[in-house]
């Protein structure tokens, strides 16, 4: 019993931009590039906007558009749908909201929804959020209808962060891209279906400066000063980031391990954000699982 993941799809744009192609904009070549992150090219929306990467990545997980995965091959009803969770930093407007705007698209009639802004673990924010909200809308007595009962959430997590990027600044272009991921839950009832088990959340605020954007909210709207001195772009300080992303992922993933009650020989697959392969491979071999068994793209 619980929520399984029954459809995904994810969405590139059209352009791939290889390492040596930014050679053009700053002093970097595809060697410096990939041995300091593992990258060989980004895509990056041009004619996309980050609503219509989440619309197609959500298409494929529902089975209304070739090139996801369905559990059953069957489309699903978009009537079905109980709630829409998009995560995302990079919403084509403010309002209305990111997920009002795909429940739109979707024709998500019965849906509610709402962003939820949560950087690079919003996914996995959203994946949970979905989880809980399930599990509390579930009727608590046999036969009961529930109160807004969510039966099935699409989660959805998309970005344009290119559109955040200073191309200027070799410490940060190199690393940021484009694109959507979704996928399909559904409440189950079936105690053989395999459920989501565990999850580990945190949050700590007080590393709020090795990783922002310094303008661009209510406090300091645009102006000619805040876009002259680049305050609209990420500001990123990237050893203090991989200290921290290394220590944070290696601790969330010992939790979650013990929460589950299982040993890391029986992980057959860790799929971690992609950000950066010398993070990635730091954190496998201190969770005790070996590079074969982790997912790198």
């Amino acid at each position: 019993m619980g929520s399984t993941i029954i459809g995904c799809g994810k969405s590139l744009p059209k352009l791939e931009v290889a390492n040596d192609e930014l050679k053009a904009l700053v002093d970097t070549n595809d060697e410096w590039i990939s041995t300091r992150t593992g990258i060989r090219s980004r895509h990056v929306a041009v004619e996309e906007t980050a609503t219509d990467l989440a619309e197609a990545a959500a298409r494929q997980a529902l089975g209304l558009a070739d090139g996801g995965w369905r559990e059953d091959g069957e489309a699903i009803d978009p009537a079905s749908i109980d709630l829409v969770i998009y995560a995302t930093i990079t919403p084509d407007v403010l309002v209305p909201s990111a997920a009002g705007l795909l429940r739109r698209r979707l024709g998500l009639e019965n849906a509610i929804a709402f962003d939820l802004n949560a950087a690079c673990t919003g996914f996995v924010y959203g994946l949970t959020v979905a989880e809980a909200l399930m599990a509390a809308s579930a009727p608590k007595t046999p036969g009961a209808a529930g109160r807004n009962p969510v039966r099935r959430a699409l989660v959805v997590g998309a970005e344009r962060l290119t559109r955040l990027t200073n191309w200027a600044d070799r410490n940060t272009c190199v690393l940021f891209g484009d694109g959507a991921g979704a996928v399909l839950l559904e409440n189950t009832e079936d105690e053989g279906a395999d459920c989501v088990v565990a999850s580990d959340l945190h949050t700590d605020g007080g590393y709020g400066d090795i990783l922002k954007m310094p303008a661009g909210g209510s406090r300091r709207p645009a102006s000619v000063e805040s876009v002259g001195a680049h305050d609209h772009f990420i500001h990123m300080e990237g050893k203090e980031v991989f200290k921290l992303a290394v220590n944070a992922m290696v601790g969330a993933g010992k939790n979650v391990l013990e929460e589950a009650g299982i040993t890391p020989d029986e992980v057959k697959l860790v799929i971690p954000h992609q950000a950066n392969s010398r993070i990635i491979l730091a954190v496998a071999p201190r969770l005790g699982v070996p590079d074969e068994r982790v997912f790198m793209n």
